[in-house]
């Protein structure tokens, strides 16, 4: 591992967010087996997806797959493309009364013409495993307020870095991109662990130059290789959220999965980085994992 600011030659650890991941899912399976052991009950995970959307169902098949690995109950609903909105938004009220359900997510995208900001507002505050509803986006905004789920890609950025053992109170920290889903929340969450955060976005002006100044960078923008070497002072450490596929004839595909930081040559300058693949991806359902159980924990211990 190496620390930030630590003096090297050599190229940019590999922060692996794979072994991370599985590490992260191993302690939550141990979690659900002590809750399972001490009140009978485990946390539940209710998926709904509209339509049939190929990325959408793979997904849906990973989340089901990780839930029943650590032993969370899942459960499903699929709605065709031309279900109405009040289907929907009736399939979600459905698993809001349910108390088995201690997390709701709704794939997205939803087809066209439905209304997403309706159908996500409708999910139960005490349910929002994805942490979009508005009460808690805005809790995150706020100092001294925790919201009671963080976004799932957002959160899992940031124990990347926590794991890596990268120091992040007083440091310079940079968002490449300001997405509702990534960037702005990412920008929050660093600012919890006293970061001075800047996000750069497309009409920011001279982004290498704010990027240079940053010790920790978080990419995500959507645009594959943007961050370059030049980009990247010495010793800086990278979380890359970007996957872009660009056109590569020597792979079976006919394309390759690339981040928004141009990997080969920054890793020459940072002290840390994450690959594409195999860096903030697996993260992000470990962390939705972990916040399904934070909710299973909480209506348990209640009830």
């Amino acid at each position: 591992r190496a620390a930030m600011g630590a003096s090297h030659s050599a190229e940019a650890a590999i922060i692996d967010g794979k072994t991370i991941a599985s590490t992260i899912r191993a302690e939550i399976k141990g979690e659900v087996d002590a809750l399972r052991a001490k009140h009978g009950k485990v946390p539940g995970l209710a998926v709904v997806i509209v339509g049939d959307r190929k990325d959408s169902q793979t997904y849906v098949r990973m989340k089901r797959k990780a839930c029943e690995e650590a032993g969370i109950e899942s459960f499903h609903a699929e709605l065709p493309a031309s279900a109405s909105e009040a289907e929907v938004l009736a399939t979600v009220r459905k698993f809001n009364a349910d108390a088995r359900v201690h997390g709701i997510l709704v794939q997205l995208p939803l087809p066209k013409g439905m209304n997403e900001e309706r159908v996500l507002a409708e999910i139960s505050l005490e349910k929002d495993v994805d942490g979009f509803h508005p009460e808690n986006i805005g809790k995150l905004a706020m100092k001294g307020h925790e919201p009671l789920f963080a976004p799932c890609t957002p959160k899992g950025c940031v124990e990347l870095l926590k794991r890596n053992g990268t120091v992040l109170s007083g440091k310079n920290a940079v968002v490449v991109g300001r997405s509702n889903i990534v960037g702005m929340p990412a920008a929050m969450l660093l600012m919890k662990e006293d970061c001075t955060v800047t996000v750069v976005h497309s009409k920011t002006r001279d982004p290498k130059r704010i990027c240079r100044e940053a010790d920790v960078i978080v990419a995500a923008c959507g645009s594959a290789e943007m961050v370059k070497k030049d980009w990247v002072k010495k010793g800086a450490v990278i979380i890359d959220v970007g996957t872009n596929s660009v056109d590569d004839k020597t792979k079976k595909a006919g394309y390759r999965l690339v981040g928004d930081v141009d990997f080969a040559e920054v890793k020459k300058v940072a002290s840390a980085i994450t690959p594409v693949p195999g860096g903030v991806g697996p993260m992000t359902i470990a962390m939705l994992l972990s916040n399904c159980l934070d909710s299973g924990k909480r209506a348990i211990a209640k009830a």
